[in-house]
């Protein structure tokens, strides 16, 4: 016997391995150097599904950086794409299929298609999806809006994550933004509103292929306590991504309690 996975069984079972389509973890980059990066691989590889370099830091890294980086994500394994609000950048701009044109000759291998903070037609949103679809990226597409004065209901919610879905996307994210706090589902202090999540799942037809944003820990624990070990969880900090895991499969006290009451 010589690994402590051997050894012990994992007390929370369910867990997926990669590759897999469900209980994906997406790690929220903010500017993460090589060697940082190459660290955190080295560590968590086997337990991240996908890095977003987040917002539209994309465009800031030096020459050479940018697809240096990505070609060494890639090559452990772990999809990486640029933020959903760079996507809206282009998009406002009428630049939509040049983007994902340089997205794809760079070298990403997944694109997110968001309007969290414009407005995007609905044809336009439809067109985008199945363009990513076409070039061969992973597409996910998120609902919801950053600003709370400006959200949709959950119905509305709920219908469009089933119409980018039908267009090709293949998973939906909910909106929970980098702090988690006063956005669909979570309220100002960052906990979950139960009566959101049981509106919204009302209208939602493939709950396996929601992503949910959740930044904080709480967060990541009523989820996992709700929907199971496989949910697939989004906007993890570098740093926790083996806490998370860790509370996925009941090796965190959090949910070990569940498995020996």
């Amino acid at each position: 016997m010589d690994s402590w996975r051997e050894m012990i069984a994992l007390p929370l079972a369910g867990r997926s391995r990669k590759p897999r389509m469900q209980g994906l973890s997406m790690v929220l980059d903010k500017g993460l150097g090589l060697a940082e990066t190459k660290d955190l691989l080295d560590i968590s590889a086997n337990h991240i599904d996908f890095i977003k370099l987040g917002f539209g830091t994309s465009a800031l890294y030096s020459d050479g950086i940018l697809q240096a980086k990505i070609e060494l994500v890639k090559a452990y394994g772990v999809d990486i794409y640029p933020g959903g609000t760079f996507f809206e950048v282009a998009a406002a701009q009428g630049k939509a299929k040049s983007f994902f044109k340089l997205a794809q000759s760079i070298g990403f291998s997944a694109i997110e298609v968001s309007d969290g903070t414009i407005y995007l037609d609905p044809d336009d949103r439809r067109r985008a999806i199945e363009m990513g679809v076409e070039l061969g990226f992973k597409v996910l597409a998120e609902v919801g809006k950053k600003d709370p004065d400006e959200q949709d209901t959950y119905r509305e919610l709920g219908m469009q994550a089933k119409k980018d879905l039908e267009a090709g996307a293949h998973w939906v994210i909910v909106e929970g933004r980098e702090f988690g706090k006063n956005v669909v589902i979570y309220d100002e202090t960052g906990q979950i509103k139960d009566s959101a999540v049981e509106e919204f799942m009302a209208w939602v037809e493939r709950p396996e292929c929601l992503l949910w944003e959740a930044p904080l820990k709480d967060q990541q624990e009523a989820l996992i306590n709700r929907f199971g070990a496989d949910v697939n969880l989004g906007n993890i900090p570098p740093g926790e991504i083996l806490s998370l895991e860790a509370l996925r499969v009941g090796l965190r006290g959090d949910t070990l309690k569940r498995c020996y009451r």
